[in-house]
């Protein structure tokens, strides 16, 4: 066996300050990696940004105009009101359906809502109808939870061809009121002031 010799004292210096810049590079890297991690998320910038960014959204959905759809379907009767038509969920009547908004709910028969549109025992609720306002309700409840400039009105804007006959008229108000909308107004055409 051969035994190594003891290192002298130069190769035991030597021995030291390797060992010596080994450990400063190790701490130096450590101190790098460190430096550049993320040791706690400051989310304050993103919040408020996001809050700005919320509050536009709910303010430019409340002060949108009232959409209301053209149809050759739909004659309205003439009037000589100023009132403007207000943003509310909007029931259009014609000779042929039923629309909530731009959607068909109930496809009429002759001009009359077929029987299978009601439940048993009661022949003013029509189901398709109820449906629909029961969505957009909620959905108008949700924005007023968010946003207090755009409350929930109550409010409905009915557009109804001007043959339309009141029994149907009275069952889609019904309808309406089932579902928390009891203030309604009828939409009609300008007369001119000529």
């Amino acid at each position: 066996m051969s035994e190594t010799a003891p290192p002298t004292a130069a190769e035991a210096e030597q021995l030291a300050r390797m060992r010596y810049r080994r450990a400063l590079a190790r701490k130096k890297r450590k101190e790098r990696e460190a430096a550049s991690e993320v040791k706690e998320l400051n989310i304050t910038a993103m919040m408020d940004m996001m809050t700005i960014i919320l509050v536009f959204l709910l303010r430019s959905f409340a002060s949108s105009s009232a959409a209301v759809t053209a149809s050759e379907d739909v004659r309205p009767p003439v009037s000589s009101t100023r009132a403007t038509p207000k943003d509310t969920v909007a029931i259009t009547i014609t000779p042929k359906n039923i629309l909530v908004g731009d959607r068909e709910v109930v496809r009429l028969v002759e001009g009359r809502i077929p029987a299978t549109q009601f439940p048993e025992g009661n022949n003013r609720l029509v189901l398709g109808l109820d449906e629909q306002l029961k969505k957009e309700v909620k959905k108008l409840k949700f924005i007023a939870e968010r946003n207090p400039a755009a409350p929930f009105s109550h409010e409905l804007s009915v557009i109804a061809d001007k043959a339309v006959p009141y029994d149907l008229l009275v069952t889609v108000l019904y309808t309406a009121g089932q579902n928390e909308l009891e203030n309604y107004r009828f939409i009609v055409l300008q007369r001119d002031a000529n």
